[in-house]
């Protein structure tokens, strides 16, 4: 038997049948579009979902956003949220919608979390070269704008024919579906192609369930990471985002009660551990904890689960110390498990801790480590406090706010965040309560992921409290999809902290003698021909308010603890803007981070940063 649809008929109804499975729950999928329809796919794509949606609005229920790269952001975000097992697709035009979603497309990837990219292409039948948006390269007919998206995605296919699409939908779906090799997956689609009908067979449309493996690691490898774990006296764990995506933090917990080996957590992997529990020591590397950076640069023996060793998490390779350290990685990807020249355990990251517990069996680490261990977090949460303490200053500093935002959240609460100095506060200062409860996306560090990343963390969890942290300049790069939450009736909590410009660059500017050379939001003043006029009046409440949200101006840490108390009994988004003190730090981690500066210069503090740039340098280690 077989149906006569079009082909983007036949691609929404075949994505409305995808689910998928892991230890015997069943997923929906592809739970959604999101799309921004132009000439490329509104007579395409946009058809097929207004019919779907006619005929049943939960078949693959269609949102419009405000921005093609905040659409895949969204997208992401609710990916993350539902451990990989779940994510949306988006489609666009060809042309400008399609390049737009490059940026979001290179998050996910990065990130490893699947997301669906439908972009419209050109006329596959080539009728009337060139169309309105198509890029005529000399070297070939068949290129289009959308080969942007090929370095940035985990799978590409275009569709030129109907018969072609079947194959391209199984692969897309077997990329989305693969916890080792996920990312961004792009089915161009031709935009005459998309309007052309084909007899397709009935099989194309039953339902098909996808099943996530939990692939078990090789038993010798196992072995040895144990023998090495029982030799150790100063072992530390690294947890790292494969440990939330493989639901494996029970089983974090267990072994590190069981043995009393210290927990660190990378930027996804925050909130493997709850934070007050016995064994967290809190975040490692560049934005980490002082006692976290203590135990691993003291390290005999590093056992890291689902981290890619970014250069954040080594500290630019600076915080293992011990000359003799040996890495034990375990991922469910061999590339990160090959990384740092250590002993690779390739496997799903919960069924290699139930293997090494089985193996370890009652062995525990040295007391005299465990009680340095918790001696060493304990100091460590003194200094978190007393950074959230509120002070009388003329201008709150960003730690202040965090400090609130901590207290607002409770138990419901998901902090997300992506960008800025805020993200490295957050790392080392907040105390997460749960693997959701803490969403940064530091990945790709992408100014303007908030709010859009916000708006996919509230669609996967709407139970939940989500608050937003952005910065001055990361809001006024994408802040349209407050517009969306506003039509979605979603529910968000933004706290915009106004510092005046770029206040994380402005400080690395500073360690790298370049006197926060362009980060400040000043006018040029017309006498000195420089950026050092009067601060820019842009007001934030009352563009939030322009575009559908409520707001509130707050001067003081009392007045936003107030506003975000009265803004959880809202139902739509919210933005609390409140100023403060860029040149107020946060507590240092006492580590380091490799960004190179002029080996020479006619300026002493270019000078002065390069000397201190040449002392850090001698702490980086190859692994060879």
């Amino acid at each position: 038997m077989s149906r006569r649809l079009t082909v983007a008929q036949a691609a929404v109804r075949f994505l409305a049948a995808q689910r998928s499975e892991r230890d015997g729950v069943e997923h929906r999928l592809i739970a959604g579009c999101f799309g921004i329809f132009g000439h490329g796919n509104v007579a395409g794509l946009g058809q097929a979902l207004l019919e779907a949606e006619h005929e049943d609005p939960a078949l693959l229920p269609y949102r419009p956003v405000r921005n093609e790269q905040a659409m895949v952001h969204t997208a992401a975000a609710f990916a993350r949220m539902h451990n990989r097992l779940s994510t949306l697709a988006c489609t666009s035009s060809i042309g400008p919608g399609a390049t737009n979603m490059v940026t979001g497309a290179a998050l996910a990837t990065i990130n490893r979390l699947p997301v669906l990219l439908l972009p419209g292409d050109v006329f596959a039948t080539r009728p009337a070269d060139p169309v309105l948006q198509q890029l005529e390269h000399p070297s070939g007919r068949d290129l289009s704008v959308n080969e942007a998206l090929r370095p940035v995605s985990r799978f590409f296919d275009r569709v030129t024919r109907p018969e072609q699409l079947p194959e391209a939908l199984l692969g897309a779906m077997r990329t989305l579906t693969d916890p080792a090799d996920t990312g961004a997956v792009t089915l161009a689609l031709c935009q005459d192609t998309q309007a052309e009908a084909y007899d397709w067979p009935d099989d194309l449309f039953r339902p098909r369930c996808w099943h996530v493996d939990r692939p078990r690691a090789d038993p010798a490898a196992v072995a040895r990471a144990a023998a090495l774990l029982r030799s150790a006296r100063r072992p530390l764990i690294v947890a790292g985002g494969g440990v939330i995506y493989a639901e494996a933090t029970a089983a974090l917990a267990a072994l590190a009660e069981r043995t009393g080996i210290p927990v660190a957590e990378t930027q996804a992997g925050k909130g493997s551990l709850r934070f007050d529990h016995p064994c967290a020591v809190g975040a490692i590397g560049a934005t980490g904890t002082t006692a976290a950076n203590a135990l691993a640069a003291e390290a005999d023996v590093v056992l890291g689960i689902g981290t890619r060793w970014s250069d954040f998490t080594t500290a630019s390779h600076s915080a293992f110390q011990d000359p003799a350290v040996a890495v034990i990685s375990v991922n469910i990807a061999r590339v990160d498990a090959a990384k740092l020249s250590g002993l690779a355990v390739v496997g799903d990251a919960r069924a290699v801790l139930d293997d090494l517990g089985a193996a370890l069996g009652d062995h525990a680490v040295p007391a005299e480590h465990r009680a340095r261990s918790r001696a060493l977090a304990a100091s460590w949460d003194q200094t978190v406090s007393a950074a959230y303490a509120r002070r009388n200053r003329p201008l709150p500093s960003q730690s202040e706010v965090i400090g609130a935002l901590n207290d607002a959240c409770g138990d419901d609460g998901v902090i997300v965040c992506a960008a800025g100095s805020a993200p490295g506060e957050l790392h080392k200062l907040w105390r997460a309560s749960d693997p959701k409860a803490y969403h940064v996306e530091y990945g790709y560090s992408c100014m303007g992921y908030e709010i859009a990343g916000g708006l996919g963390v509230k669609l996967a969890a709407p139970e939940r409290e989500v608050f937003v942290l952005v910065g001055d300049g990361s809001y006024l790069m994408l802040a349209q999809e407050l517009v969306t939450a506003v039509q979605e009736r979603v529910k968000l909590t933004i706290v915009l902290v106004d510092n005046h410009g770029y206040a994380s660059i402005g400080a690395l500017s500073e360690t790298v003698g370049a006197e926060r050379f362009g980060t400040a939001a000043r006018a040029r003043d017309l006498a000195t021909g420089r950026l050092d006029g009067e601060v820019l009046p842009v007001d934030f409440a009352a563009n939030a308010e322009s575009l559908g949200a409520a707001a509130r101006r707050c001067t003081t840490i009392d007045e936003l603890a107030a506003a975000l108390a009265w803004a959880r009994h809202e139902h739509g988004p919210v933005l609390l803007a409140i100023e403060t003190d860029p040149l107020v730090p946060a507590p240092s981690s006492e580590s380091w981070w490799d960004v190179p500066v002029a080996a020479v210069s006619t300026l002493e503090a270019t000078a002065t940063a390069r000397a201190a740039y040449e002392t850090g340098r001698k702490a980086e280690r190859p692994y060879l």
